[in-house]
């Protein structure tokens, strides 16, 4: 797996992007980057939809287990909430069309086409999705940064992540569900981003991201989890919430290798085992008359001669 680095400096990356029309990049810093996560916050129990306002996935500590979490700047005081109990609804304000332009070309879409982004600065009506490293816990144990990938989509489209740092900067991307080699982020501690996440249509997605990172006392920890969307104003989210993965052809090979062998019926064995026998009796059977008939045939032969 490819490993690329996001360095503290990307907290600076911005992007303006007007609804209904070509995206559009500008160069001012975003203040709304800088962030301090509290290292008293609470961690939230209960399900959960966030369709506006910021949101970050991150590692945090869970009675003492590493975990890839939500971080809801939505709540009042902040929380941190279990991202199988987090739906991150899409609303119709995130539509925007695919500009006429090559250079958003990866985004696998006709110029014109209606999509669904989470913008890389925030967007009034909009979710605010992006990442951090900045739980006090996960800074005081890990050893320079976190791996952050991006695994498994399951959805009716397409997913594109991708930066863009500034108004003459091309789009950077940095993950896309059509490719079984995307490349995992280096994300330096204490760091806080955003990009810009692509919907190609609605519908509920589950996309699988890891985060892993050596402690600075040698030991490796990593835990992966499914981010829950339902994308478009008539998507709904309880079905994004009890969705599941579906199963890989790689899964579905190994678990069929895994099934025992079928136990034969003794019934059909019995009956098979009857209607062979009974087939050797009837050609056994078939044999005797044509040896009878043809003895009889030599008998009467012999008597004709005897008489002549």
């Amino acid at each position: 797996m490819k490993l690329r680095t996001i360095a503290t400096a990307l907290l600076a990356l911005t992007v303006v992007i007007t609804p209904g029309a070509a995206f559009a990049a500008t160069g001012p810093d975003d203040p709304t980057t800088e962030q301090t996560v509290d290292g008293s916050q609470s961690v939230a129990t209960d399900e959960v939809v966030i369709s506006e306002g910021h949101v970050d996935v991150g590692p945090h500590y869970v009675d003492g287990d590493w975990t890839l979490m939500a971080h809801d700047d939505t709540a009042e005081p902040s929380t941190w909430r279990h991202l199988d109990k987090t739906v991150l609804k899409i609303t119709d304000a995130a539509v925007l069309r695919v500009p006429d332009d090559p250079a958003y070309a990866f985004i696998g879409a006709d110029a014109g086409t209606d999509v669904y982004v989470v913008p890389q600065t925030q967007t009034p009506g909009v979710a605010w999705l992006g990442w951090n490293t900045q739980d006090p816990t996960v800074m005081n144990t890990i050893d320079r940064g976190v791996s952050l990938g991006l695994g498994r989509v399951d959805g009716p489209g397409d997913l594109v992540v991708y930066l863009q740092s500034g108004s003459f900067e091309a789009p950077d991307p940095l993950w896309d569900s059509r490719s079984a080699d995307n490349e995992q982020l280096w994300v330096d501690v204490n760091t806080h981003t955003h990009a810009n996440w692509v919907f190609t249509e609605p519908g509920v997605y589950l996309v699988e991201a890891t985060a892993s990172a050596d402690l600075i006392d040698g030991s490796t920890v990593t835990d992966t989890q499914i981010l829950r969307f339902a994308v478009g104003e008539n998507t709904n989210t309880g079905d994004a919430l009890v969705a599941s993965m579906t199963a890989t052809d790689s899964n579905e090979q190994q678990d069929a290798a895994e099934l025992p062998p079928v136990q034969e019926d003794d019934s059909v064995v019995t009956l098979l085992t009857l209607a062979i026998a009974a087939v050797a009796l009837l050609l056994i059977a078939g044999v005797i008359v044509v040896v009878a008939r043809g003895r009889q045939a030599k008998k009467r032969a012999l008597a004709g001669r005897a008489r002549s």
